[in-house]
């Protein structure tokens, strides 16, 4: 049952089908672990229509571990395809690296066709503590929390040397030139980033006079909760219709910070508090605009993250204690603006040598190690 493997490490991938951004983590995680020792790994693609048992079988057999990056939108047509290739795995004792980037924000529905994999994995990488709490506080899957271990998240994205104009850019451009604030909120728009909570904060700035513009960067996650039209609807009852602008997708990251360079401050209200495992905020953090954010629901959030508590520390990200009305968002968000973080150099590779590194020390530790 067993074969000498070539590699170290099997990274299960849906290729450029994987528009999201754990996809794009998978592809810099693979980048970025065989900088530190080239040759060591490879990619297997799983598709609807590539990814045969066949295929599967050799690849598997082909390396010392399989690791695969959960949630994944592109999988969600093929969630049998990884499962199968993990449970191959665990039959021809390799070794099961599981990246677990989020759990209990996640869809019931597909939280469940997550467990399975869950229990496969030898090892679990997780991103944060509360959401390794999450984990243990959940009785299907609780004992696995013994084998999950906490890395460094980088951000997806990096900033370009140079920025892109696009319509939008001007418009923000031109709206900050005749006195509106533009507030930004960057990524995936989805029931557990609150986007909502952000209009409130709006409609308090509006009353103010402050005329606020407040611009969503990224589209809405498509799924069984009706999230966009409500969003809209709260929108319309706050008198916020011409307050509103959702870009939706864009294309390239020189456009994305170029929209960036346009924003006064960027806010995110959440209800979990700042974890982290937000990449977003981590990649708008290296445009220089200030940030304000929900403090942590655990005091040991970053405590395995120094670069992130670094942000912190030099206030490019403003904490509001959990629990605060929006009216001290407001006040925050005005503070924030009128005092801008100093500009420091954002070290994008070194932040992706540490995630390599941790990831790395699970996957060639001894299969009989348990991490920890």
């Amino acid at each position: 049952m067993t074969s000498t493997p070539r590699y170290r490490a099997l990274f299960l991938g849906a290729g450029a089908e994987m528009h999201c951004g754990v996809g794009q983590f998978t592809r810099l995680l693979t980048d970025a672990i065989e900088k530190l020792d080239p040759g060591s790994s490879q990619t297997l693609t799983l598709t609807r229509g590539r990814g045969s048992l066949r295929d599967i079988w050799r690849a598997v057999g082909s390396a010392q571990s399989v690791i695969c990056n959960f949630p994944i939108v592109a999988w969600k047509r093929v969630i049998l395809r990884p499962l199968i290739a993990l449970a191959i795995a665990k039959l021809r004792r390799r070794k099961v690296v599981l990246v677990e980037h989020e759990w209990a924000g996640l869809n019931w529905m597909r939280r469940i066709t997550y467990i399975p994999a869950v229990w496969l994995a030898d090892s679990i990488v997780m991103f944060s503590p509360l959401v390794r709490k999450e984990l243990a506080d959940d009785a299907a899957v609780s004992s696995a929390v013994t084998k999950s271990v906490l890395a460094p998240l980088p951000p997806n994205v990096e900033a370009p040397s140079t920025i892109e104009d696009s319509e939008l850019r001007q418009r923000l451009s031109a709206a900050r030139a005749s006195g509106r604030l533009v507030i930004g909120h960057f990524g995936s728009i989805y029931p557990g980033k609150q986007p909502n909570a952000l209009l409130e904060i709006g409609a308090i700035l509006k009353a103010r006079g402050l005329r606020p513009l407040l611009v969503y960067i990224g589209s809405f996650i498509r799924g069984v909760d009706k999230v966009e039209e409500n969003f809209h609807a709260r929108a319309a009852e706050l008198g916020l219709g011409e307050d509103v602008i959702v870009s939706g997708f864009v294309a390239s990251d020189a456009e994305v910070f170029g929209l960036f360079g346009e924003v006064d401050a960027f806010c995110y209200p959440l209800d979990e508090g700042i974890t982290a495992r937000r990449s977003s905020i981590l990649t708008c953090a290296q445009a220089g605009r200030p940030l304000v954010a929900t403090g942590p629901a655990l005091a040991d959030e970053f405590d395995h993250h120094p670069r992130f508590r670094q942000l912190i520390d030099r206030g490019a990200i403003v904490l509001v204690p959990r629990g605060s009305p929006s009216e001290v968002y407001a006040d925050a968000i005005l503070s924030a603006a009128k005092r801008p973080p100093p500009q420091a150099p954002f070290d994008f590779a070194g932040w992706w040598r540490d995630v390599a590194a941790a990831v790395a020390a699970v996957i060639y530790a001894r299969k009989r190690n348990r991490a920890r």
